[in-house]
């Protein structure tokens, strides 16, 4: 059977071999318990240390600041969790196009305390209306309440990027705390988390060639962290659980690779994005785009002529040996795209994203490309 043309890694990205190369020794005979005191044991807590001491070098962040995690859900949860049980924080400000992450995080916190909770004004790309963000900061201080504010560093679906060093100083200049999901763009950019101003960033291993389920929070050491996961005294007492070993060495070099990789593979990306834009505009009549002009390389996100019918976009793409999706996979079937709808498109087209990684190559472009003019041209979309 024909492999498929792979274009959603912003869903999910091929585990690179060197990195599980680098992991297959700590699934075999390096597999003992890191809390074991015996010799087993202390090589895998040698070897973990070794690996937040790395990414700690790639961040720009003391090793003690990196809290390991089973991915950027954990990650985001325990930050807004920490902010509002333990740090003071009685308002979020956040964005109506945060990945749910967040925004069901946000709302459990906002019916379950006395948290009150405002989003940030958007442009009608997505991105962030920082005036605005000011103005709420400034409110809220009058109000007296302390401001935890929650923006992703890309937008998961249409690209659109933070001015996250630019947050980071409004917020220490209003004395709020600032988390920011970085899931998109640690692995994808060189960041320094120190530098940009925030007190909590997520990340995920698998956005960029690692293992599922393995992530970091970064935790500024000028706040505490509080554990979301009770048990034993892993992590500093911060996430309870065995810690899964190999998945942290496998984040560690997945994390080392994009780093060393990062201007070869982003100008890779970036001119595939753009190609794929060109032809799509060439071979669609009626097509545009939702990505800003500043925007994540790795995405592209497409307003195809179809009102509203992503998820039978997807369907036909697939059937035509095309993986590709409408929006966040982890909102597959919630009824379409929640940032679609906040940027007021749902009514206009039927929004793909596509997302590339070093693997993609131009010959998958052009075949898809051509396979989305067959869809139109013959009007299979005519038979909804």
């Amino acid at each position: 059977m024909e492999q498929p043309i792979y274009l959603d890694n912003a869903a999910t990205t091929a585990l690179d071999p060197e990195v599980l190369n680098a992991m297959l020794p700590y699934m075999q005979e390096h597999f003992g318990n890191p809390s074991s005191a015996y010799s087993l044991g202390r090589n895998s807590k040698s070897a973990i240390e070794e690996a937040r001491k790395c990414i700690g070098g790639i961040l720009g962040v003391k090793p003690s600041t990196l809290i390991f995690t089973s991915g950027g859900t954990e990650g985001n949860n325990t930050a807004i969790a920490s902010s509002v049980n333990e740090l003071g924080c009685t308002h979020i400000i956040t964005s109506p196009i945060e990945h749910h992450a967040v925004l069901h995080t946000v709302e459990h916190y906002t019916h379950s305390k006395n948290i009150t909770f405002s989003y940030v004004k958007l442009t009608a790309n997505g991105e962030v209306d920082y005036e605005d963000l000011k103005a709420q900061l400034v409110t809220q201080a009058k109000q007296g309440k302390k401001c935890l504010v929650s923006l992703m560093h890309a937008n998961n679906e249409i690209g659109s990027l933070l001015d996250i060093s630019l947050v980071g100083k409004i917020c220490r200049e209003n004395d709020a705390l600032f988390h920011s999901d970085c899931v998109q763009t640690i692995g994808h950019y060189p960041i320094n988390l120190k530098a940009c101003g925030v007190h909590f960033a997520s990340a995920s291993g698998h956005k960029f060639h690692g293992p599922k389920g393995t992530g970091i929070l970064y935790v500024s050491d000028e706040i505490k962290a509080y554990p979301l996961i009770f048990g034993g005294s892993q992590e500093r007492k911060l996430r309870a659980g065995t810690e899964n070993v190999y998945g942290i060495i496998g984040f560690a070099k997945a994390l080392e690779l994009a780093t060393a990789g990062f201007e070869r593979d982003s100008k890779y990306i970036t001119a595939l994005n753009h190609f794929m834009r060109k032809q799509l505009s060439q071979a669609v009549p009626g097509v545009s785009f939702n990505n800003p002009e500043n925007s994540l390389y790795t995405v592209l996100s497409v307003c195809f002529p179809l009102d509203g019918q992503s998820e039978y976009l997807v369907t036909l793409f697939d059937m035509k040996g095309v993986c590709v999706s409408g929006g966040s996979a982890c909102s597959s079937g919630d009824g379409g795209s929640h940032v679609i709808r906040a940027i007021g498109k749902t009514d206009l087209c039927a929004t793909l994203r596509f997302s590339f990684s070093k693997h993609t190559t131009e010959a998958e472009i052009t075949r898809t490309v051509e396979i989305a003019a067959s869809i139109f041209q013959k009007k299979e979309v005519s038979t909804l």
